[in-house]
């Protein structure tokens, strides 16, 4: 058409830019929701990317994937991905703009210049939106004990019920697929470095409100942390937690009663950025890691949010550069319990973790509506675990610490499952059980 660069440019970013704004404020109704999900499950995949950390992270990781101009990275995709990150729009705007500005300022700079060009633009753009994740300590090691394996020091109930922490929340994000059997979310809360905790922890959440019955405050809810110590952004000032959201179907109503729903489960699974949580804690040592010892194994039964404890384990083990995780020789065995695929708890993490270190991490999963037991029933976790009954029970006797976190319902299996190995074995039971705990190699955290 032979326009100029200063007239297609600015027209080219207003073209782009027009229709993001109503499209961030039309995806909070539910409706729209329901009729986009196919699309906003595409965009998801595709910005799978730009993961939970810092808002300032997350500004930089947008800019980034939409200031490329590839198939699949444009403004639209950008749009939803911020949404459904939970970013404040305020930021996902001037994060997208950032981005629209760059990819037309690239592809000018290749029609002007050709591949030199649009190398020297993109490196530019690298420069821009990379300072965020190369400043700052790239290891994970200014949160440890000395040596970084005494639990001396293990910080707990700094802040109590009559004065709590008041927590920011970064994101709420929905982290199950559509057919999972209810709403999982992970919530990254800052907490401004002031609120240290240690893997195995747990934080108590006070909803805001009052009960009916009293008018008292609500009571303190304990939820396992997510992460490790260091965070999902590794600056050690976030904390994450994983929340189902509890509900009660009413047969009668033939939809879930409001008045019986999960107080501070509803409270926490529907957080924006930007809301307060009141907090309390760290609480707890029973699940912390020995780390003495870089040759213990660690077999970790979880179902549903039972997870979150593990993952924190994990993360530090594997995914960040830590004193732990570097001299790390034992396996960590991890058994998770859903009812079926899309009900799966960060399935992405773990099984990068099993590409990478495939002799040190085994991962194990008991899908109950989509497997069957040896017995041809539901394949619970009990049951998953049992198959692999001699082989745990040999771990045990050679100093492996086993730890258990989600729904108590599992114990009774899992006990007669132990009971059943030591009888072959001619070993007495609650002596086994009795030897474990008094070496502290039997953790226990269920509801």
């Amino acid at each position: 058409m032979g326009l100029p660069l200063t007239t297609v440019l600015p027209a080219c970013v207003l073209g782009n830019m027009a229709p993001i704004i109503p499209l961030l404020f039309l995806l909070r109704n539910e409706r729209l929701k329901k009729l986009m999900s196919p699309i906003l499950n595409r965009a998801e995949k595709k910005s799978a990317s730009l993961g939970v950390v810092s808002v300032e992270k997350q500004w930089a990781s947008l800019a980034a994937f939409v200031g490329i101009p590839l198939p699949g990275t444009g403004a639209w995709t950008g749009a939803m991905g911020a949404f459904l990150l939970g970013m404040p729009t305020a930021v996902a705007l001037s994060s997208i703009f950032t981005g629209v500005c760059s990819a037309g300022i690239i592809v000018s700079a290749i029609t002007m210049a050709g591949k030199k060009g649009g190398l020297a633009a993109l490196a530019a753009l690298a420069i821009f939106t990379g300072k965020e994740f190369f400043s700052g300590k790239s290891k994970q090691d200014f949160l440890e004990a000395d040596p970084y394996w005494d639990q001396k020091t293990v910080p707990t109930n700094t802040y109590k019920n009559k004065a709590p922490f008041t927590g920011k929340v970064i994101s709420t994000k929905r982290i199950v697929g559509p057919q999972a059997t209810g709403e999982t979310c992970h919530i990254v809360i800052d907490h401004e470095g002031k609120f240290p905790y240690w893997e195995g922890q747990s934080w108590g959440v006070a909803p805001p409100g009052t009960r009916e019955k009293d008018g008292k405050p609500h009571s303190v809810r304990l939820y396992s942390i997510a992460s490790s110590r260091y965070g999902d952004d590794m600056t050690g000032n976030t904390g994450s937690l994983c929340v189902r959201r509890a509900t009660y179907w009413c047969p009668e109503l033939k939809a879930d009663d409001p008045a019986k729903q999960g107080i501070c489960s509803n409270f926490l699974c529907d957080t924006k950025p930007g809301n307060d949580v009141m907090m309390t804690g760290p609480a707890g040592k029973a699940m912390l890691l020995p780390e003495e010892n870089p040759e213990t194994d660690y077999i970790m039964v979880a179902t549903g949010t039972g997870i979150a404890p593990y993952r924190g384990f994990i993360r530090r083990l594997f995914t960040e550069d830590t004193p732990a995780g570097a001299v790390y020789k034992g396996q960590a065995w991890l058994f998770l319990g859903v009812a079926n695929s899309d009900a799966l708890l960060y399935d992405d993490e773990w099984q990068k973790v099993k590409e990478e270190y495939p002799k040190n991490f085994r991962l194990d999963y008991a899908l109950s509506r989509e497997q069957e037991n040896k017995k041809g029933g539901k394949m619970y976790i009990q049951d998953k675990v049992e198959e692999y009954s001699d082989e745990i029970f040999n771990k045990l006797e050679n100093g492996a610490h086993i730890y258990f976190c989600g729904l108590k319902g599992m114990m009774p299996g899992i006990q007669d499952m132990l009971k059943g190995v030591c009888e072959s074995k001619g070993v007495d039971y609650d002596e086994f059980i009795k030897g474990l705990q008094s070496k502290k190699q039997w953790h226990v955290e269920v509801y």
